[in-house]
């Protein structure tokens, strides 16, 4: 992988400028600097890393006599032992990006029984089993009910900026690791809990385009897939 930088000089070994005994070289120490958990590019899941900062240094028989300058920082996994540029922490690990989709959900049918679903009982049992699909198992009609009531007195009837700024909030951040149908796949959720009781509403439609633009799907894809979501399979 193009990531991967595994130099014996990025280890600690120093490399020869010539051939034979080993005269002078140039050597990186390494020191340890922070350490965590993130997704490993080279393992293709979630490892732990050291963050690992080195200075170069010119090495003549075994003595390190004149700094070469700072290399730049790496992540270095503790499994495959693979060295990774710091932007590898931009990936989420399987662990937050499960919980980010969690939370998507969730947020997603919060919108929807707030655009106009909250007084069909079909709507919001459809929200339930949805919720509960997505991992929170222990979810209820009745917490559902009350996090709609606390988030209506918070943001004052029919704030519609508040509300979109928060469903932005909370899938935003997941958005860039969905593949497109990942991404369409959320806006489907939210189009089947407010076709539970019929027709969409107009809130309804403009709340599940407020979920699009936060997804970055386009308008066009939008009308497809609420669309989609309306013909009988």
């Amino acid at each position: 992988m193009s990531g991967v930088r595994r130099s014996r000089d990025q280890r600690g070994s120093w490399s020869s400028r010539g051939r034979g005994v080993r005269l002078a070289g140039v050597r990186t120490s390494w020191h340890t600097v922070d350490d965590g958990d993130f997704f490993c590019p080279g393992c293709g899941g979630d490892r732990s890393y050291r963050r690992r900062a080195g200075r170069r240094r010119f090495v003549l028989l075994g003595v390190p006599l004149l700094s070469r300058g700072a290399v730049a920082p790496v992540l270095e996994c503790a499994a495959c032992q693979g060295h990774f540029g710091t932007e590898a922490l931009g990936h989420p690990t399987t662990y937050r990006l499960a919980s980010l989709l969690r939370d998507a959900v969730h947020a997603i049918a919060l919108t929807v029984l707030a655009a106009g679903g909250c007084e069909s009982r079909t709507a919001r049992q459809t929200a339930v089993d949805t919720v509960r699909s997505a991992g929170f198992t222990e979810c209820t009609e009745d917490q559902l009910l009350t996090l709609l009531a606390a988030l209506s007195a918070e943001r004052g009837r029919g704030d519609s900026v508040s509300a979109e700024i928060e469903l932005h909030e909370a899938l935003a951040p997941l958005a860039p690791h969905l593949a497109p149908a990942g991404r369409e796949g959320l806006l489907l959720h939210g189009a089947r809990i407010a076709l539970a009781d019929g027709q969409y509403q107009a809130a309804e439609r403009a709340a599940l385009a407020a979920v699009g633009r936060s997804l970055r799907i386009d308008d066009e894809d939008v009308d497809r897939l609420l669309a989609q979501a309306h013909t009988p399979s």
